[in-house]
């Protein structure tokens, strides 16, 4: 049996463009992983089963379609105990996919070699190549190609849903960035987004990332606000939301701001994960 961790992730910078010919967005896209994890056992079984969250949609298909590259039958059963919200921007279903991919590859008589499996990988979903990876990582293209970062790890991240907050589909957020004309003016923002990253040495640097491209698509998300105004020195919104994240200098500062959300918000105090 494996037992794995499936970490969340925030998008520290997301600079997005126009839509392209094939219909995808061409991106620049900051990840970083924090200690929030979803906890999955996988196990060698009589046939292909994802058990625990019935939802699932990327598990099975992942190891369904590894199956079908190295040439043997799906005979794997995976356990998913949910702790990552669903649907909020933090990417529970790619990790959970990304990591049953990367382990059960690696328990075949002959594994997918690394770039074969990261193809298979982006055939899922943007991000799920992101966590076959370690470290922060940015994201180029339509966000399969990765390039490691070297950013600072110590601070901490609270990450907030506020109640009763509702996530259209990310299709949906993106035709409503297209709408808005957010895509214009790319190469501009992602330089100034490479020139952010080229000069951030400390947590506080990352305070000078432009902001998400799809927050105005993603609607109303007050609680950046109130993160700012706790005292986070950066606070956005995680990919196509509805959830959103504050960075703080400490635990505690982060933990005082999370109390202070929790009338409106369900909230975690969480840590980057390399």
């Amino acid at each position: 049996m494996t037992e794995l961790l499936a970490h969340a992730k925030i998008n520290l910078a997301l600079v997005v463009g126009e839509r392209r010919a094939d219909g995808l967005h061409e991106v620049a896209n900051v990840l970083q992983r924090i200690e929030l994890a979803d906890r999955l056992t996988l196990v060698s079984a009589d046939g292909l089963a994802v058990e625990g969250f019935p939802e699932d949609a990327l598990v099975g298909s992942a190891l369904g379609r590894l199956a079908e590259a190295a040439g043997v039958a799906p005979r794997w059963r995976v356990r998913i105990d949910k702790r990552i919200p669903v649907a909020a921007g933090l990417g529970g279903g790619s990790a959970d996919a990304g990591v049953a991919l990367a382990a059960a590859n690696a328990g075949l008589r002959r594994p997918l070699p690394p770039e074969r499996l990261r193809l298979l990988a982006a055939g899922l979903g943007a991000d799920v190549p992101f966590f076959l990876t370690r470290g922060p990582q940015l994201a180029a293209g339509a966000g399969e190609q990765l390039a490691a970062l070297q950013l600072p790890q110590d601070y901490a991240v609270v990450l907030a849903l506020a109640h009763g907050a509702e996530k259209p589909s990310t299709g949906d957020v993106y035709g409503r960035f297209d709408e808005l004309g957010g895509g214009s003016g790319f190469a501009e923002r992602r330089d100034a987004l490479l020139g952010a990253l080229a000069v951030t040495r400390e947590p506080r640097d990352l305070a000078a990332l432009p902001p998400n491209d799809l927050a105005p698509a993603a609607g109303p998300a007050p609680l950046v606000a109130e993160l700012g105004a706790a005292g986070a020195f950066r606070a956005d919104v995680s990919g196509a939301g509805p959830a959103v994240y504050g960075l703080f200098q400490t635990v505690e500062e982060a933990e005082a701001a999370a109390l202070a959300l929790e009338p409106a918000a369900d909230v975690w105090v969480t840590r980057p994960v390399w």
